[in-house]
Order: structure tokens, then C-alpha cells, then sequence
């Protein structure tokens, strides 16, 4: 009701209420026509005038808060209304943003990728994804515009979109969201970061794809907190997943894939510190989420290769070996104590064997595959070991020196410890992994087993984990960019 109605309305019914109050303090006629005599006459003559004055003035009142309130009840009404049009424009952002989001978590950038093409690449990625999916009311820009979008075609809502990097932030996506309708617009900004997936695998201490056995005095901790000894087993083609004998005993939790695993825990034996059942009911998950392994890439470490190895050199004495290839077919036996620095990158098939001390600051590297693991690609140290990360190593090293995270990585190889070690200074991975005797020391990093056969521990085993300082993605270890939404980047501008 607008404010002239009103102001009609009110009008009328004062000048009714005028009406009344003039009739009624008229003259009275009698049946004969005059007027009737009235003992107090004068008097009322003199109040005729007066009542006319105060109704007025309550007219006048009236009407001046009559219109008052037309105009408040007007202005609360626009307002009301305003703020209705902002929350739907504010809404409309939102959606937009949500829709943004989505298909950018589903982008993946190849870890050989430039920082100064992932705009183009995040921008291409979701213009493909969306084509594969058959989304045809959404479009990306070559500059990662996002025209508009609709969202309620009666009342004119729609979200635009703009996706950039950061100014001088290569490594930061920013994204607009602007929703509304033609009279009022709210503008989103959040960023996303763009950096290495997270693989949850190295999470684990031990990982393995297939069972695992331990038996002995096998002891499995960590050196800062228990969670650093944890296990993760797959076991997809073995029912039989993890047998501890002995007095064996893991301090860690343990979480096996396969939802139909059998787990045998002796009395004697404990997992997380409780023995037997006990173990299995309050320590060891069956059926937990499945994880994948990392894919390895081994390549590119074969570029830092200087030398072949002699194979009629004496394996007996002690000896430095730096940044070499062992060829195929050589099966050396190094005997003498051996100092490893570089890469050692050991070519398929090959039996390697350290029984004397080995020292080593760089990677040693199988060149197997990891499909087709062999008998005739093994890796065998019997002797004490102490390994040193790759940074360790001297200026002339150039971009080897960041190769770090990584100790062994033997694709198609079987790798077995059995002396001890000061420490082993990075990721041990490879399609077999065995640790027996007397091998014991502190390991910073995991030990992953992508073979289908068991991983064993057996002896007098003494594995103590430090993942305090170990890095996400270790070196030779394939992995994809993805987009990391920061959830405190949220801002209305």
C-alpha cells in the first residue's frame, strides 16, 4: 500500500469523526420545527467552537503520523528488500564459487610441468574435463574467464568467474566468483595452492603391498612417538596378510586393505603394546581404505652417472665408488669396506653383495622392472651401513645435491638387510624387502614393498623409525600438482 493510499484513508475517517462530533453538538429541533430550549444554552454555544478546534488539531495529528508511519513502513520495506537482493547476489557467488571448486580439485598437472604454464594448464585441464563430461552451460576463457552463468532465469541470478596466478606467486591461484542479477552484484575471492600431491603411503613406516611376516625378536618403533612405526599392508592376492611369531612386536597401528585378511598375533607378541587378541582388536584395521603406491621413476638419476664399474677391479679391498654404473651381468661381491658416494646405479640382472662396511652418501639405484621382478636382481648388504642424504655431498654434485629423501629405490630388485646400521637416511623401496639377522638401527623415512611377495623380518630385528624431518615427495618418486584449496584466503570484495 503506497503512501497516497493511505494518506486517503486516514483523511476520510477524520473528516467522518468531524461529522459526527458537528452533529452532535448541532442544534436540536423539535417536532414542530424550532429549536429545542435548553437550560444551559449559552454555555453549550461557547464549547461549539472550541470542539471544532481540538479536532481539528487531533486530525492534523493524525494525519502527520499517518504519513510518518507510511514512510518508515516504506523505507523498512525498500530496505527489506535490499538485503534480500544482496543475500541472493551473496548466494549466487557462493554457488558459483562451489562450482569452480569442484572442477578445480579434479586437475591434475604433470610434476615436468613449468610454473610459468600452469595457468594455461589448470585452464586447459577443466576446458576438457568439461567437454568430456558434456557440460555445456559452463565455459572457461582462454584467459580464464568464466562468462555467465544461470541460475534462476525468472528472477535474473547468474555467477561470472575469473581464475589467474597471482601476481609474482606462481605457486597461488586466485578465483573470483561474482553472483547477482542486474541490479546488484557480491564478488568472492579465494586461492588455492598449487604444490605436490599428498601421498598418504608415506605416512607409514612400513608399507607393503604384499604380507607381512615377522617372526624372532623383531622390534619395530618409532623414536619420537609410537605413530611413527605404523604399518600399512595390502595383501590384495593373500588372505594370510600379517603372521607375527616369537616375541615380536610393533609398536605402531596396523591398517590392511584387504577386507577378507586373517591375522595370526602369538601370545608372546604385541602390536601397539598388547599381546595376542588383544593386538588384533584394538590395533589392527581390516578393511581400511586402500592407498596407492607411488609410481617410481628412476630415469633421470642415470644422467649423473660418470664411470662404469670394472669387473675385474678387486671387490676385496676397500674402495670408493662414486657416481657409477654396475653393468648387467656383473654380480660383484665387495667384500672390503666400500664408500658409496653419488648415484650407484645397478643395471638388470644383477646380484650385488656388500659383506664388508659400506658407507654411503647418495642413492643407490636398481634398474628392474617393476612389473616383472627377477630372482637374478638382488641387492644384499651383510655388513654394517651407514648412509648420508645426497646434500651431504660437495658443491661439484650440482643438482644431485637435491635428489634427497631417498636411500634405495630398486624397482624389480629384492633388497635384504642383515647387518646393522647407524642409519639409513631416506626412503628404502623396491619389489622385495627383507630385513634379517641382526639388522637394526634408526631408518628416517619408510620402507615401501611394492612386490606381491612377503615382506619379512626375521631375527634379532631392531627397526627404529624417524620421520621427524622426512620430506612429502622423496626423490625418484613420481607425483602430480594439484590445486589445495587455503580455506583462510576467503574474502568479499
Amino acid at each position: 500500500m503506497n503512501s497516497y493510499v493511505k494518506y486517503q484513508i486516514i483523511s476520510y475517517v477524520l473528516l467522518r469523526n468531524i461529522e459526527v462530533l458537528e452533529d452532535w453538538s448541532a442544534p436540536k429541533l423539535c417536532l414542530g420545527g424550532e429549536e429545542m430550549k435548553s437550560p444551559k444554552k449559552s454555555v453549550r454555544r461557547k464549547c461549539l467552537g472550541a470542539v471544532l478546534i481540538i479536532a481539528m488539531i487531533f486530525m492534523v495529528t493524525f494525519l502527520v503520523l499517518g504519513i510518518g508511519i507510511a514512510t518508515i513502513v516504506d523505507a523498512n520495506v525498500q530496505i527489506a528488500y535490499n538485503q534480500h537482493q544482496l543475500g541472493r547476489a551473496l548466494a549466487s557467488a557462493e554457488s558459483g564459487l562451489e562450482v569452480m571448486r569442484y572442477w578445480l580439485t579434479r586437475v591434475r598437472i604433470p610434476n615436468s610441468t613449468a610454473q610459468s604454464d600452469y595457468c594455461a594448464t589448470i585452464i586447459d585441464s577443466v576446458r576438457n574435463d568439461l567437454a568430456v563430461n558434456s557440460i555445456s552451460n559452463i565455459a572457461v576463457g582462454i584467459n580464464g574467464s568464466i562468462p555467465a552463468v544461470n541460475l534462476d532465469t525468472q528472477d535474473g541470478q547468474y555467477f561470472t568467474g575469473q581464475i589467474a596466478i597471482r601476481a609474482g606467486e606462481p605457486n597461488v591461484l586466485e578465483v573470483y566468483a561474482t553472483g547477482g542479477n542486474e541490479r546488484i552484484r557480491r564478488t568472492i575471492k579465494v586461492s588455492y595452492d598449487i604444490g605436490p600431491d599428498q601421498h598418504p603411503i608415506f605416512d607409514f613406516g612400513i608399507a607393503t603391498k604384499g604380507p607381512l611376516y615377522v617372526q624372532g625378536s623383531t622390534d619395530v618403533h618409532g623414536l619420537n612417538q609410537n605413530s611413527e612405526a605404523d604399518v600399512y599392508i595390502e595383501s590384495k592376492n593373500t588372505i594370510d596378510a600379517l603372521s607375527m611369531k616369537g616375541r615380536s612386536a610393533i609398536a605402531g597401528d596396523i591398517q590392511i586393505a584387504n577386507p577378507d585378511a586373517v591375522v595370526s598375533v602369538g601370545n608372546s607378541s604385541s602390536i601397539g603394546g598388547e599381546n595376542g587378541q588383544d593386538a588384533i582388536n584394538n590395533h589392527v584395521v581390516i578393511g581400511a581404505p586402500p592407498f596407492d603406491f607411488p609410481e617410481l621413476d628412476i630415469v633421470g638419476f642415470e644422467d649423473y652417472v660418470i664411470d662404469d664399474f670394472d669387473p675385474d677391479v678387486d671387490t676385496s679391498s676397500n674402495m670408493t665408488l662414486e657416481n657409477i654404473r654396475i653393468p648387467a651381468n656383473t654380480n660383484p661381491h665387495f667384500s672390503g669396506n666400500v664408500i658409496l658416494r653419488g648415484i650407484v646405479f645397478i643395471e638388470s640382472p644383477n646380484i650385488v653383495q656388500f659383506t664388508g662396511n659400506a658407507e654411503i652418501t647418495g642413492i643407490v639405484i636398481g634398474e628392474g622392472d617393476l612389473d616383472f621382478p627377477s630372482d637374478e636382481n638382488r641387492l644384499i648388504f651383510r655388513g654394517n651401513v651407514n648412509s648420508q642424504s645426497v646434500s651431504g655431498l660437495s658443491a661439484a654434485c650440482g643438482d644431485l645435491r637435491l635428489e634427497t629423501g631417498t636411500c634405495v629405490l630398486a624397482p624389480g630388485f629384492s633388497v635384504s638387510f642383515g647387518g646393522s646400521f647407524l642409519t639409513l637416511n631416506g626412503v628404502i623401496a623396491a619389489s622385495a624387502v627383507e630385513f634379517f639377522g641382526n639388522a637394526r638401527g634408526i631408518i628416517n623415512g619408510a620402507v615401501m614393498n611394492y612386490g606381491e611377495d612377503p615382506m619379512t623380518l626375521d631375527g634379532s630385528v631392531n627397526l627404529v623409525f624417524d620421520r621427524s624431518g622426512t620430506q612429502e615427495i622423496p626423490a625418484g618418486f613420481e607425483f602430480e600438482i594439484v590445486l589445495q584449496y587455503d580455506p583462510k584466503s576467503y574474502s568479499e570484495i
